[in-house]
């Protein structure tokens, strides 16, 4: 532990010498961090980070953050491969990204690769589109000057042709989305600022970070007519990744009918009527008008009708009771009230305590 300790207190020590890592502002792009000038590592004849044990250099790339990363990648080609691995960028994206990013995103990026793979040269064409990607705002100017290095000397330490950035990496798809460049599916809770007409929903969308306001731009599918919605500024705490693999046009298969009980919280598709995509809505499972509510004698639970409450609503309003077949429950509704999809029982707590949260501060009518 003693030679651990003294080995680690050495490299902090020699980093510092080489290449000062700063803090960052809270929007990167904001600022140009020069590495060019950084001398290979490699053709030094004092002292190297890679003279470091590999246990204690790993340790110590595992614990910079994302901004100091990209810096140690600009310094040789070693420390570049170690840096660029994907399963240092991971811990960074479930850190960041995990709350927001699912399996329908991950199956989106690797879509959009796919899709650059089939337009890009094998060679120049795929470096360039990698560059224009962690460039056009990432402030790391040594990436362009030695993009531009490579093109005179196919030996250059960053993007010859052994050590270009794959396209698919877990790096790649992090700076992606930091940058903005990347829109990935996700949901949106109480959509449009919070709109009245969309309290206590959640709807699917597509989404675009803002590094300068760390918030997002979010566009809508079209509903009937209307051209796709755009909203600015939605903060992370109202977003979340789809719970189910369900496209918001198509109905979510219920697979926990014969589970709901008085008391369960549940969420349940709706949409205005066929043309629109459906949105999620929170709700409690009620009782029926025949039961006075008393849980030592309550058979809700057994019979073939399902209540659901949306207690949002005043107790007069068409939208606080609805009831749904338990046996055959398939999309339910009309053109006046709308139609009901499929529901899903939350199971969390801590699910729950999102949706308590953005309880509306008056009831609605």
């Amino acid at each position: 532990m003693l030679l651990y300790f003294i080995t680690c207190v050495s490299f902090l020590v020699f980093l510092k010498s080489l290449i000062p890592i700063k803090p960052l502002p809270p929007s990167w792009t904001s600022e140009t961090l020069t590495s060019s000038k950084v001398e290979n590592v490699e053709d030094t004849n004092g002292m190297s980070v890679l003279d470091l044990p590999e246990l204690v250099l790993e340790c110590i790339l595992e614990r910079l953050p994302p901004a100091s990363l990209c810096q140690m990648a600009g310094v040789c080609r070693s420390l570049r491969e170690r840096c660029v691995s994907d399963h240092l960028w991971e811990r960074h994206m479930k850190q960041k990204w995990g709350r927001v990013i699912g399996p329908v995103a991950y199956r989106e990026w690797k879509w959009h690769v796919a899709s650059k793979r089939n337009v890009c040269s094998p060679r120049s064409g795929k470096q360039r589109s990698l560059m224009r990607l962690v460039s056009l705002h990432w402030p790391f100017s040594w990436m362009r000057s030695r993009l531009d290095e490579n093109n005179n000397n196919n030996n250059n330490i960053i993007y010859n042709s052994k050590s270009t950035l794959p396209s698919d990496s877990m790096m790649t798809w992090y700076l992606a989305l930091e940058t903005g460049n990347f829109w990935f599916p996700a949901q949106v809770y109480n959509r449009e600022n919070g709109h009245v007409g969309f309290m206590l929903s959640c709807y699917d969308a597509e989404l675009s970070y803002d590094p300068h306001t760390d918030s997002f731009q979010a566009r809508y599918p079209p509903h009937g007519r209307r051209a796709v919605a755009i909203e600015h500024g939605i903060q992370w705490e109202r977003l979340r990744s789809p719970p189910v693999d369900t496209p918001p046009h198509d109905l979510h298969i219920t697979d926990c009918l014969n589970d709901l009980h008085p008391g369960d919280h549940i969420e349940i598709q709706w949409r205005r009527n066929k043309e629109f995509p459906y949105g999620w809505w929170y709700g409690i499972v009620g009782h029926l008008e025949t039961c006075d509510g008393n849980e030592n004698y309550c058979r809700c639970h057994n019979s073939d009708t399902v209540v659901l409450e949306f207690n949002q609503y005043t107790p007069d309003s068409r939208w606080r009771r609805t009831s749904i077949s338990r046996k055959d429950h398939r999309e339910e509704g009309n053109e006046a009230d709308g139609f009901y999809g499929g529901i899903r029982k939350i199971k969390t707590e801590h699910e729950i305590s999102i949706w308590k949260r953005l309880w509306p501060s008056e009831v609605l009518d």
